[in-house]
C-alpha cells in the first residue's frame, strides 16, 4: 500500500511537471499595437514670429547656469552666446532637441530644450542677441620652429582668418564670419569673435572628423572642408585668434566709461 502511495504521488508530480514544460514552449504572440511613431527630426519655424527678447530673457532663465545670465559664459567648455544671431542659436537648439547634434555639452542641454516650441527657442535666440558679447586675451607666446617659427602663436590665427591660405585652397574666415567675428544673420553664419579658445578649437576637430548627425549637413560639410586642411597648430592658433577677436569699438567706449568724470552728488 505505501509502494502505491509512492507510485500515485510520483504519476502527478510527472503530470505537473509535464503541464509546466508544455506551458514553457507554448508561444503566445503578442497583439499588434500598430506601427511605431517616430518624432520628427525637424523643428518648423515657417510659422514663428520675429523673437521676442523680453519674453526669451524670461524663458532663458535656466540658460544662465552654465553660459552666463548675459550669454557670457565663464567655464570655457560652455560657449559664450552672447550676442549671437537670433537665427543661428534657435537652429542650434532645435538640433539638440531633435538629437541631431550630441557633441561635447549638447546631451546636458536635452532636458530644457525638447519642450521648448520653435517661438520659444526664436524668443531665446532674440534675447541673446541683444547682448554684448565679451572677449578674452589671445595667446602671443613666439613660435619657436616650424613653417610658423617667428610667428606670435596667435598671429597663425589671424593669418589664416583674414587671408586664408590660396595654395591650398583655404578660404578667408572673415569672408563668413566678417572682420571682427560677428557673423552673418542672413545664411546664419555665427557669431565667433571672442569665443572661447578651446571651444573654437574642439568644434574645428569636430569638423575635421566629418562625421555629423544632422540631416541637412550643407553648413556642416563647408566647415568639414575647410578643417579638413587645418593642422593642429592651425586649429589651435585659430582659437586663440578667435578668443581675443572683438570690434575696436569696444575698447574705444570701454577706455571713455573708464576715464568719464564722476557725476557730483
Amino acid at each position: 500500500m505505501r509502494h502505491a502511495r509512492v507510485i500515485a504521488v510520483s504519476a502527478v508530480a510527472i503530470s505537473i511537471l509535464g503541464a509546466a514544460a508544455w506551458a514553457q514552449t507554448r508561444i503566445t504572440p503578442l497583439p499588434d499595437n500598430g506601427p511605431i511613431q517616430t518624432a520628427s527630426l525637424e523643428i518648423d519655424f515657417s510659422k514663428t514670429q520675429w523673437g521676442d527678447a523680453k519674453a526669451g530673457q524670461a524663458k532663458a532663465a535656466a540658460c544662465a547656469a552654465c553660459h552666463g545670465a548675459d550669454g557670457n559664459a565663464s567655464i570655457e567648455m560652455y560657449p559664450r552666446i552672447a550676442g549671437q544671431s537670433e537665427r543661428y542659436s534657435a537652429q542650434q537648439m532645435a538640433l539638440i532637441a531633435t538629437g541631431q547634434r550630441t557633441s561635447g555639452a549638447a546631451v546636458a542641454m536635452v532636458p530644457f530644450v525638447k519642450d521648448l516650441t520653435a517661438q520659444d527657442m526664436r524668443d531665446i535666440g532674440a534675447f541673446f542677441a541683444t547682448q554684448k558679447g565679451a572677449a578674452g586675451i589671445a595667446d602671443d607666446t613666439a613660435v619657436a620652429d616650424g613653417p610658423y617659427k617667428g610667428l606670435k602663436f596667435y598671429e597663425i590665427g589671424q593669418q589664416l582668418y583674414r587671408g586664408g591660405d590660396a595654395a591650398r585652397g583655404l578660404p578667408a574666415c572673415m569672408a563668413c564670419h566678417g572682420p571682427t567675428g560677428a557673423g552673418n544673420p542672413g545664411p546664419a553664419y555665427p557669431h565667433i569673435g571672442g569665443q572661447h579658445a578651446s571651444y573654437v578649437s574642439r568644434r574645428l576637430q569636430e569638423y575635421q572628423a566629418g562625421r555629423t548627425g544632422e540631416t541637412d549637413k550643407a553648413h556642416f560639410q563647408i566647415m568639414a572642408s575647410v578643417a579638413s586642411k587645418l593642422t593642429e597648430q592651425e586649429i589651435q592658433a585659430l582659437g586663440s585668434y578667435l578668443q581675443g577677436l572683438h570690434d575696436r569699438a569696444d575698447d574705444v567706449a570701454a577706455q571713455a566709461t573708464a576715464t568719464a568724470p564722476i557725476a557730483a552728488p
